[in-house]
Order: structure tokens, then sequence, then C-alpha cells
């Protein structure tokens, strides 16, 4: 296995453990595991395009990384109240319309790789995720507030990927329902 791929690997592994976290309410302990696990999306794909170690294995397993990472979060966001459930459910929903939209254009043999949107929702998610988790208990505007802003931006910056997906490749979604 290779160096970005273990690292991709160790992401998945630390949601259980953020999980663990979160539901014995060690949120700085959740943060930090966040935080960390979010780095090696970082570093993983900067080390298979350097090292020439981009696999099939990562291509897939990075992005779903990247999503159950995101969904561990929401989920325990939801618990507690802190994320609407409305905004979860776009940022679910636009997964499964994007994954579906690439399964459609696999069975046509073209390959959707991940595009600039599909990026800055990854990253957007990632640091609301981190603004939400972070301890803001002295901060004026009160943390109610950044988690509503935090929860806006995700499900706006969401909304705005699974559109930009929809329309590059409403061409194949047109030829694929014509058949």
């Amino acid at each position: 296995m290779t160096v970005p791929n273990i690292l991709t690997m160790s992401r998945v592994a630390a949601i259980p453990l953020f999980a663990v976290s979160m539901g014995l309410g060690w949120r700085v302990a959740a943060l930090v595991l966040f935080s960390l696990a979010s780095v090696t999306d970082l570093l993983d794909g900067y080390l298979a395009r350097r090292m020439g170690q981009v696999t099939r294995f990562g291509k897939f397993m990075d992005p779903l990384a990247d999503k159950l990472l995101v969904f561990a979060a929401l989920v325990f966001f939801l618990a507690e109240g802190t994320v609407p459930a409305w905004a979860a459910l776009l940022v679910l929903a636009r997964e499964f319309v994007v994954s579906s939209l690439r399964s459609v254009a696999a069975s046509a043999g073209t390959v959707i790789a991940a595009d600039r949107s599909g990026k800055v929702k990854t990253a957007v998610q990632i640091v609301c995720v981190i603004a939400i988790l972070t301890p803001w208990h002295a901060v004026p505007i009160g943390a109610a507030r950044l988690c509503d802003a935090a929860s806006w931006i995700i499900a706006a910056v969401t909304l705005w990927s699974g559109i930009d997906y929809l329309i590059r490749y409403r061409s194949l979604l047109k030829e694929q329902i014509l058949l």
C-alpha cells in the first residue's frame, strides 16, 4: 500500500475515534482528531501526485473518506441540535446525486473526476465543521450564531457544487435518459 493510501485509510480509521470522542462529550479531542484527519486529505493528494502514486484505490477511497468524515460530524451535530436537519439532508442529497451521476457516466465509459467545485465544497465543509467543533464560549458573536452561519455556508456551497456538476454533465444525462 502506498503512503498516500495509508494516509487516506488513517482518515477512515480516525472516524470511530472521532465518534467515540463526540459520544463521550470530549469535544476538544474530537476537534483535534477531525483536524488531523482533515490534514491527511491535503497531504495524501499532494503526495500521490508528487510521488507518482495515484491509484484507482486512492481515486475511489479519498473522496469517500472525506464524505464519511463529514457525515460522522453531521450526525453528531444533528443529535445535539447544532446543525439543522435540512442542511445535513442537503449535504447527503448532493452526495447521492453526484455519486449517481458518476455511476451513469461510468456506465457510458466516462470518468467524472473531482473538479474545482467539489474540492471547494469539501474544503468549506471541513473548515465549517472545525469551526462548529471549536469551543467559542468567549466569542462575542456566540457559538449558536457561528453554528447557524456555518450551516448556511455548508448548505450554500454544497448546493452550488451539486448544481455545478449537473450543469457540467447535463449532456451526458440527456444522452442516458433518452436511451
